[in-house]
């Protein structure tokens, strides 16, 4: 069966791509197999120039990607550019640090030396998203390759035309044939590339359904998994804020990409003091977003990726109306073609409400006023979720004593959660395990291995 790659925006159809069969499957992951043998003896200063030309690539046609990219999810097309630049720099990132942080460990022990060396493991799987289709495989990808692995992509099964443009970026830049693969496989056909024998570890990022699925499979056969799953990140704003500019990056985290994204703010948690203020002024910076065709460079809210989406969206919206919350704005579809939906808030949100205990992926805000900084911090961590929050207070001491409370992989004083391969990122609870980018991610999909030499 072929896969479709269509425009949500209009529903045109883009193209038809052919599911691999499996044979070609089998022939696809003989081939990266045979790479690794080569390409993990190759010198890292090889492998680095190789990712320089990576990033080289995606700048030089960067107008390319970002238009494959918003035709086939609807993201605005500024917000796409951003997304290529985003992956040049991981690539340069890791080409330029990956040395530095595979120097050899030297430890104290009762040998006459002993020191910890960084090997690669072999075939990763990585089993990515749609909502950011080139930065998700990329900041798997380039420490990937930078350690010596090799990588096998199963994409969204909606861009497929991002899937295969990044597997030609890195055929461009003179990675081997085969080190890194396209597989064209649906779901259903995960299981049995995780049970293939030359597959060693996998990575997913994706819903708390289809990560459990695989860490169940791979953990059957112990092979290593991280995972990068749902988010519901609370942004809480005390008394004391600048609320005019909370407000402002409030309404820039709730819609980047349409609100789809894991790291987006979703539960607004304001004081009793900060709500009066917030609330109007957030509202004020929503409805002057611009919506409408993702090609425009003034859009600010483009297309829901996919039908099925906006409906499931627009069901979590009713049903939490329905249980007492009120809607401040939004809470429908545009009308005519494409799949838009109008940035919705909603107040009045508390525990056991829809909008909050599920995530939301879409342009869709949830306000819960608390008393105090304490009962922020409590409302804030009673979520399945743990992957990222914002606090915004201007009592630093204050705020650093909250963020060692909060439960989530990253907090953000002041600022919007975001992933930046200088640091760690990734979650806790049902938002995942382990850690990408920095230097902590490069180090998932290595084996950590002891010399001792007497």
């Amino acid at each position: 069966m072929p896969f479709e790659s269509r425009n949500p925006a209009t529903g045109a159809l883009l193209n038809r791509y052919d599911e691999h069969d499996a044979d070609m499957i089998e022939e696809y992951i003989g081939q990266t197999e045979a790479v690794f043998h080569t390409w993990r003896d190759t010198a890292l200063t090889v492998r680095a120039a190789m990712l320089h030309a990576a990033a080289a690539e995606l700048r030089s046609r960067s107008d390319d990607y970002a238009r494959m990219i918003t035709l086939e999810m609807g993201k605005p097309i500024t917000q796409s550019r951003g997304e290529v630049e985003k992956c040049a720099w991981v690539c340069d990132w890791y080409a330029d640090n990956t040395e530095r942080i595979f120097r050899n460990e030297h430890l104290e022990s009762d040998a006459s030396e002993s020191y910890v060396r960084f090997d690669p493991l072999g075939v990763i799987l990585a089993v990515m998203p749609w909502n950011f289709p080139f930065w998700q495989v990329f900041r798997f990808a380039a420490p990937a390759l930078m350690a010596g692995n090799v990588a096998l992509l199963k994409h969204a099964s909606n861009v497929p035309g991002c899937a295969m443009m990044i597997e030609e970026v890195f055929r461009r830049a003179g990675i081997p044939e085969g080190g890194f693969r396209t597989l064209m496989i649906g779901s259903g056909a995960v299981a049995s590339v995780l049970d293939h024998p030359a597959v060693v570890a996998a990575t997913l990022t994706g819903s708390e359904h289809a990560g459990s699925k695989v860490a169940a499979r791979a953990g059957e056969r112990l092979k290593k998994t991280v995972l990068e799953l749902g988010g519901s990140d609370p942004f809480i704003v005390l008394d004391d804020a600048d609320i005019e500019t909370a407000a402002r990056i409030g309404a820039q985290s709730r819609m980047i990409n349409t609100g789809q994204s894991c790291i987006a703010a979703k539960r607004f948690i304001l004081t009793e003091a900060a709500a009066d203020t917030f609330i109007p002024q957030f509202l004020r910076e929503i409805a002057g977003m611009k919506i409408g065709d993702p090609m425009d460079p003034e859009t600010r809210i483009g297309a829901i990726a996919r039908e099925d989406l906006l409906l499931e969206l627009d069901g979590q919206v009713r049903s939490t109306i329905e249980q007492g919350a009120e809607l401040l704005t939004g809470g429908y579809r545009v009308e005519g073609p494409g799949t838009f939906y109008h940035p919705t808030v909603l107040s009045g949100v508390t525990k056991g409400m829809t909008a909050f205990d599920e995530e939301t992926f879409g342009p869709v805000a949830s306000i819960t006023v608390v008393r105090d900084a304490a009962e922020a911090v409590d409302v804030a961590n009673d979520s399945l979720f743990g992957l990222g929050a914002s606090l915004w207070t201007q009592d630093r001491q204050h705020a650093e004593t909250l963020a060692a409370r909060i439960e989530a992989g990253g907090v953000f004083i002041n600022g919007m959660v975001k992933s930046d391969p200088r640091l760690p990122f990734g979650g806790i609870k049902n938002s995942g395990y382990g850690r990408e980018l920095s230097h902590y991610g490069i180090r998932e999909f290595v084996n950590i291995k002891t010399v001792w030499i007497a």
